[in-house]
């Protein structure tokens, strides 16, 4: 099956924003974090998605073939152009948060770049293989952190069970199917997000178990990010992050 240029441009971006808009999120945890292996530990992290993300936007510019570069898509689009989806773009909150957080993304993100290493794109292939591996220890990292809230005190198992409340909404919209993502899957350049589904609930609901959550079932899930409806909170991120590029633009190191 043959898919049109625009269509890899638009796949291509809305996992490249994923990855830029989370790394962003763990960054600002970079001086503030509540140990010291953890201010390590986040910004590792960060830098990882933020790497993910350059390879990603370096071939959208390479599909869109206008001369726009890789800093032209992170930082001079506006908010209605960014197609992430809306649980990396939520706020840090405590710990708990940011820690689930980064569980169920990985949890969905390593099952998309394992299957993406057989892709019959083989640009996207290449990127996969490296980044397969920096997320399954991101799985084992952030997984590790839930269990140790979630069966750890009082106040922390209340913490991490307050996060999966807060965060249920925004979990069903990683594994929404589209046109566009069932034209990406037959043509063989990635799996449906549906098809991803359960392989995230075999890395998540044992660790859940061992944590002594339960997985919820959110009554009005929210969805839009993919495309480019976001909440208020994106503003704001996109304001800090795009502040250096919109101040001095062309500025390079």
């Amino acid at each position: 099956m043959t898919v049109e240029r625009d269509q890899l441009l638009t796949f291509v971006l809305r996992m490249a924003d994923d990855n830029l808009v989370l790394g962003h999120r763990l960054s600002e945890w970079c001086g503030h974090a509540p140990m010291l292996e953890e201010d390590l530990a986040m910004p590792n992290m960060a830098l990882d998605l933020i790497g993910q993300a350059r390879s990603l936007y370096q071939y959208a510019a390479e599909i869109e073939g206008n001369g726009r570069t890789e800093d032209d898509f992170a930082y001079l689009r506006r908010e209605r152009e960014y197609l992430n989806c809306l649980l990396v773009e939520r706020p840090n909150g405590d710990f708990a948060h940011t820690m689930l957080r980064q569980f169920w993304f990985a949890a969905y993100l390593h099952p998309l770049w394992d299957a993406m290493q057989r892709s019959t794109d083989e640009t996207l292939s290449g990127i996969a293989g490296k980044a397969v591996k920096e997320v399954a220890y991101h799985i084992r990292h952030a997984g590790e952190w839930v269990v140790r809230l979630g069966d750890g005190t009082e106040e922390s198992a209340a913490r991490m069970k307050a996060a999966v409340e807060a965060l249920a909404p925004y979990l069903d919209e990683l594994f929404q199917t589209d046109g566009l993502t069932e034209t990406i899957a037959e043509a063989g350049i990635a799996p449906d997000p549906a098809a991803l589904r359960p392989a995230f609930d075999r890395v998540v609901l044992p660790v859940f178990a061992e944590a002594g959550l339960d997985m919820p079932e959110a009554q009005w899930p929210q969805s839009g990010g993919r495309q480019g409806r976001h909440g208020e909170h994106m503003g704001y991120l996109l304001a800090e992050l795009q502040h250096m590029q919109r101040t001095y633009p062309g500025a390079s190191w």
